[in-house]
């Protein structure tokens, strides 16, 4: 008898998964599938029915829906995301539904049923596993059929190893701000500060090649990092700036959201062993171009070409030039160019939450060591990434025998002793001793980074913080305050530090607003933040909602606790407030007070 044919089409699929499901399951079932179902009715089946999408099946937190156009899948997802935001907006955070969303267009099996299999479903499951929470991931093969035809932004993520799926695959974040909330031109208008501020745009990335799109951005980053040197300006952070990424908007507009007064345009064309790049000055009250040039050179004199930038950038605004003691001071640039290649395609993907992204971004760093045993950098990143590790799958292991914490540690060093005069690895060594509670050498080298960098967002913040650890929050609040004036689009992270300086500094109210915002998505996936929320209603004679947090805490501790399972929740608190890197015992005191309050055994 001869067997029937497979039946293979080519089909754009998009598959959702709904954000800790067995959490709102378990805590309400019959409320959560209520919910489910109306957002199925109301905001999931209009967009399908208007864009042509075909439901394949539904897994009870899922869907996986097969569209003719990718297109028509892309933009169903975008309307997905957007409608269930709306709808969920007046939601409690820990009864918000919120779903991750992964595209792909690929080869799909047709089963008589109509189910759909192969590679083509399988890698936008994937995808969607690695989405974050509100957000749509789409494949390359989806970026390269868009074509412009979206009014949404694609964010390239670099390529992603997928589980089960061989061979690498590149990922574009879909950037849906642009219409949940308002356009970065459409921010309130930021006063100019006293001294000139500068806002560097991404470099456009004209190398006819989006995944080149890391080595733009590399090169727009170090031009920032070169020009925060300078105590006589004010510079906006990366992130903040590049919020304007593909947006063709006015200097002058950007200039207003900013409160820059300069900003900077450039590209970076990559062609083989060349380099072009081109940059530009403009004056962002009257748009008038005061300085522009280009550069054509062999690929080895990125650095030169990065201090070129700078120094007639300073020429213009601030009135002076690099000095040879200066020049000597800069951080020293790998031997090798591939390495720092390399180093920018883990920097970008040790920006990202996924544990995956930071395995990915650790065989970068590591590849770059290969290249170049010195290149200091490689090894702040790595310490950065065993870092992020520890903080992640390491609740409940006591510091002493966490070895990615011991790992960081022993990479920061090697850091430092290649090159000293880099004010990132002072920061990522003073970093990594707080949370080894080396309080006096964190605080040397902290000083000595936000000396080094004043006008750097990320050292500003991270210097804040340890002010308040150290017994001295009213000191770090002003830094505090000029990292997010520095960085108006600062990541969540900025906030977390900010709120604990609030916090010990007795300021409770400033702080639970701040911890009411952190938490707002899915509070089980910040425990230490439920339980400083708690803390700080507890000291605010908030009892209900101290206590709705403190049980969220120990519920969210219990799933993630990695320590001894017999232990109780007075354990829980220790280590919370162990890990909170309070040198003063009345600090520690305090919070534990607040703890107390709110019904922990503090």
């Amino acid at each position: 008898m001869a067997t029937a044919p497979v039946e293979r089409r080519l089909a754009a699929i998009i598959v959702t998964d709904i954000v800790g499901y067995s959490r709102l399951v378990e805590a309400d079932e019959a409320a959560t599938l209520a919910a489910i179902r109306e957002l199925r009715r109301e905001a999931i089946d209009p967009s399908l029915a208007e864009r042509h999408g075909r439901i394949v099946k539904l897994m009870g937190d899922g869907t996986l829906a097969e569209f003719g156009s990718v297109v028509d899948a892309v933009a169903c997802a975008v309307a997905v995301q957007r409608a269930v935001a709306l709808r969920q907006a007046g939601v409690p955070p820990e009864r918000r539904i919120v779903f991750r969303i992964g595209v792909n267009l690929g080869d799909v099996v047709v089963e008589g049923d109509g189910d759909l299999l192969g590679d083509g479903v399988n890698v936008a499951a994937r995808l969607q596993q690695l989405c974050e929470p509100g957000g749509v991931l789409v494949s390359g093969t989806v970026y390269d059929h868009l074509g412009g035809k979206l009014d949404c932004g694609l964010v390239p993520m670099g390529e992603q190893r997928l589980k089960n799926i061989e061979r690498p695959v590149r990922a574009y974040r879909v950037a849906l701000e642009p219409e949940v909330s308002p356009g970065p031109a459409a921010l309130p208008p930021l006063a100019l500060p006293d001294k000139p501020a500068i806002a560097v745009l991404p470099f456009d990335n004209l190398s006819g090649d989006p995944e080149q799109a890391y080595f733009s951005d590399g090169i727009t980053e170090d031009v920032i990092t070169e020009l925060s040197r300078f105590r006589e300006l004010l510079v906006i952070a990366r992130n903040s700036s590049f919020a304007f990424r593909g947006n063709a908007t006015d200097v002058r507009e950007v200039g207003r959201a900013l409160g820059a007064g300069y900003v900077i345009e450039g590209s970076v064309r990559r062609s083989g062993n060349r380099l072009r790049i081109t940059a530009q000055l403009v004056d962002a009250v009257s748009g008038a171009h005061l300085w522009a040039e280009r550069w054509d050179r062999p690929l080895e004199d990125v650095f030169a070409i990065q201090d070129e930038i700078a120094g007639g950038i300073v020429a213009i605004v601030a009135n002076r030039v690099l000095e040879e003691r200066e020049i000597a001071a800069r951080r020293r640039p790998p031997r090798d160019v591939r390495a720092y290649d390399l180093f920018l395609q883990g920097y970008r993907l040790a920006d990202t939450d996924p544990p995956e992204a930071q395995t990915q971004a650790c065989e970068f760093f590591e590849r770059a060591l290969e290249l170049d045993p010195t290149f200091a950098r490689a090894y702040t990143g790595l310490a950065f990434s065993h870092f992020v590790r520890a903080a992640d799958a390491g609740i409940g292991v006591p510091r002493g025998q966490d070895p990615e914490r011991r790992e960081a540690l022993r990479l920061a060093e090697r850091a430092l002793a290649l090159d000293p005069n880099d004010a990132r690895v002072h920061e990522t060594l003073g970093y990594v001793c707080l949370t080894c509670r080396e309080f006096d050498r964190a605080g040397r080298h902290l000083d000595l980074a936000r000396a080094m960098n004043p006008n750097d967002a990320a050292i500003q913040i991270v210097w804040a913080w340890a002010q308040a650890c150290l017994g001295e929050p009213e000191r770090g609040l002003p830094a505090a305050e000029l990292a997010l004036r520095l960085n108006p689009r600062h990541p969540n992270w900025y906030e977390h530090f900010h709120s604990r300086v609030l916090f010990l500094a007795r300021r409770h109210a400033e702080a639970l607003t701040i911890l009411e915002r952190i938490t707002a998505t899915d509070p089980l996936l910040h425990p230490r933040d439920l339980a400083w929320r708690a803390a700080a209603c507890g000291h605010l004679g908030r009892a209900e909602e101290a206590r709705g947090c403190a049980g969220m805490f120990l519920d969210a501790v219990h799933r993630a606790w990695r320590g001894d399972p017999g232990v109780s929740p007075a354990e829980y608190v220790d280590w919370l407030v162990d890990g909170s890197y309070l040198r003063r015992a009345e600090d520690a005191a305090h919070l534990r007070e607040g703890l107390r309050l709110a019904g922990l055994p503090a």
